[in-house]
């Protein structure tokens, strides 16, 4: 038996061709969402528009200081794996670098439940950011170590893990970008609902706390957003994040008013917002990944990335939270050609992901 957990938006986004693979291969499975940034409910336009099964569970553990969520996460799902009867022959697959991620894989360890982590071997070397520390400890405590690239398993043989235990299988978020994108072309229609032309507006995410939650880096990035509105004179469109408008807002910070600040999206609507994009700005790792597969450009908010891919093919630019820097990085990125390759798998990672678990 295999348990599937996740608790935030990427990870249902990046766990669906996971899924769909144990479908495929009438693999049972328990579906396992911890509810770590918003509830079961709220996340359910991803699950109908990914076209998933329901959860076999809700933890429903919601916001919370790092300890405090981590707990009861934890306990959470060990109570479920000692329901259900998971042991030594049984697997727990989590994707990422998210609190979910990290307690679901030590409650499986100390149960004796293998673990396979998915996205294996990413690093920033920046460990003022959790989800850095969150990913070192679960490969620590993994079994299954499935990297997305050859650059994610030197990083892991040069920390001294076992090769035996390190499989290299792509993103698969290509796959659901793959899967996804022509759905939404035809499912959605983003650009009459914001007032916009394909391939003439900016599209911006920010939601990491090192970034909205110092005065200094936020300030600086609404900064640079101005000033490229001020240059360029085209929409910019801001699905914000609860937190990122909360604090907007507390530190007082003005916009343009051209900055077009709106809810957050299903996938599907923001995949067609994404895909057709002038470029994209992100503090993202996931939307790194997936503006390099879609060939659109992007500029990370960010002062490193453990994504370095995407800067090495040509498809992203770091530019931390300066105003100037970030203006600087649009305008050597906005004429780049597009013809960089995509370092992150064919689309079949959820097969493949599978198959290794199932002949081992």
């Amino acid at each position: 038996m295999i348990a599937i957990i996740l608790g935030t938006r990427p990870e249902i986004i990046k766990m669906a061709p996971v899924i769909r693979a144990c479908e495929k291969e009438n693999i049972e499975y328990h579906l396992i969402h911890t509810g770590q940034h918003y509830s079961y409910e709220m996340d359910k336009i991803f699950f109908q528009e990914l076209e998933l099964p329901k959860a076999d569970y809700n933890l429903d553990v919601g916001s919370g200081t790092h300890g405090e969520q981590t707990a009861k996460i934890l306990t959470g799902i060990e109570k479920i794996l000692i329901k259900e009867r998971y042991g030594r022959n049984d697997m727990v697959l989590v994707e990422g670098d998210t609190n979910t991620v990290f307690a679901g894989a030590l409650a499986a360890s100390k149960l004796h439940v293998k673990v396979g982590h998915v996205e294996a071997g990413l690093r920033s070397y920046f460990r003022d950011m959790p989800e850095e520390i969150n990913r070192i400890l679960t490969d620590h405590i993994s079994d299954y170590l499935f990297a997305p690239t050859e650059n994610s398993k030197k990083i892991l043989l040069s920390e001294g893990f076992e090769k035996e235990k390190i499989f290299v299988t792509g993103n698969t978020i290509v796959d659901s970008v793959y899967q996804n994108i022509e759905i939404a072309e035809k499912k959605v229609g983003v650009f009459e609902k914001f007032g916009i032309e394909r391939k003439n507006y900016f599209l911006v995410t920010a939601h990491r706390a090192e970034n909205v939650d110092v005065v200094e880096r936020l300030t600086g990035i609404i900064g640079g957003l101005n000033l490229i509105y001020d240059e360029f004179r085209i929409p910019i469109i801001f699905p914000i994040h609860p937190r990122t408008k909360k604090m907007i807002e507390k530190f007082n910070i003005k916009l343009n008013e051209n900055i077009q600040l709106i809810k957050p999206l299903g996938f599907l609507e923001f995949l067609q917002l994404e895909a057709n994009a002038k470029l994209v700005l992100t503090d993202s790792g996931g939307v790194q990944e997936e503006a390099c597969i879609l060939k659109v450009p992007c500029v990370t908010l960010r002062d490193n990335t453990e994504r370095p891919e995407t800067v090495e093919v040509g498809g992203n630019l770091l530019a931390g939270c300066d105003p100037n820097v970030i203006f600087d990085k649009v305008n050597l990125m906005i004429n780049r050609d597009r013809s960089w390759s995509n370092p992150f798998g064919d689309g079949k990672s959820g097969e493949k992901i599978i198959r290794i678990i199932e002949g081992n």
